[in-house]
């Protein structure tokens, strides 16, 4: 399987092209293959993985959802965390993330699924892991993926621009380790998933603080406007 800093925004491809040419990323193109050879469905396609580094490049950033791995149903995943494609029906994830802007803005619910809207305006919509095989959850896991976030991460703490991180459920608070710069906001809640959304992620009101905290900025997200249309 093809991955290569080709396929990222051009202030990715300059920031962590190198990471490319890791032994991590030499493993984790060598066990995609495998998967491919023993016909394993991979979600999402190959077109879709670098989708969230496409549609927000380096310097555009301004708040980063940091999920886990993509979703593994078909026809879900589209390179976005939290996001699928319009048709699809609603993720449960997604619903309970569309509720708490309700709760917290005290307005209806988004119901556009795409999350482009978010993207065009900065939103990072990043996993941890950025392929799945087919109805297996966290079957990437550890498989090399985690390393290039990592580095995703890493580049973003170092941008002087105040970035609202915000980190749902444990797999992603680990990440806060990362996080280092003081420029930057980090915001923390359990994972939106049914299992877990009211042990915290309900009422934590992190949209409408992140646009507190990137206000003196002017860099507010209009988090209705989840879609392009």
């Amino acid at each position: 399987m093809t991955l290569s800093a080709e396929q990222v925004g051009k202030g990715w491809k300059t920031e962590i092209g190198k990471a490319f040419d890791s032994d991590a990323m030499r493993r984790l193109r060598l066990f995609l293959d495998a998967e491919k050879r023993s016909g394993v469905e991979v979600f999402p396609a190959c077109s879709d993985i670098f989708r969230a580094l496409q549609m927000v490049d380096l310097d555009d950033v301004r708040v980063v959802i940091l999920g886990q791995d993509p979703y593994h149903g078909d026809g879900q995943a589209n390179g976005l965390a939290f996001a699928v494609r319009s048709g699809i029906a609603i993720p449960p994830s997604l619903r309970n993330i569309f509720k708490e802007i309700a709760s917290d803005f005290e307005c209806p619910a988004p119901t556009g699924t795409t999350l482009e809207g978010w993207a065009r305006q900065g939103v990072l919509l990043l996993n941890t892991v950025l392929t799945v095989r087919a109805h297996e959850a966290f079957s990437h896991r550890g498989k090399g993926w985690e390393e290039l976030t990592d580095d995703i991460i890493r580049s973003l703490n170092a941008r002087e621009k105040p970035i609202v991180f915000m980190l749902w459920g444990t797999p992603s608070q680990k990440k806060e380790l990362l996080i280092a710069n003081k420029h930057h906001l980090v915001l923390k809640a359990a994972h939106p998933s049914p299992l877990s959304a009211y042990r915290g992620f309900f009422g934590c009101r992190h949209f409408s603080k992140a646009n507190a905290f990137l206000r003196s900025s002017g860099l507010e997200i209009d988090w209705l406007k989840t879609d392009l249309v």
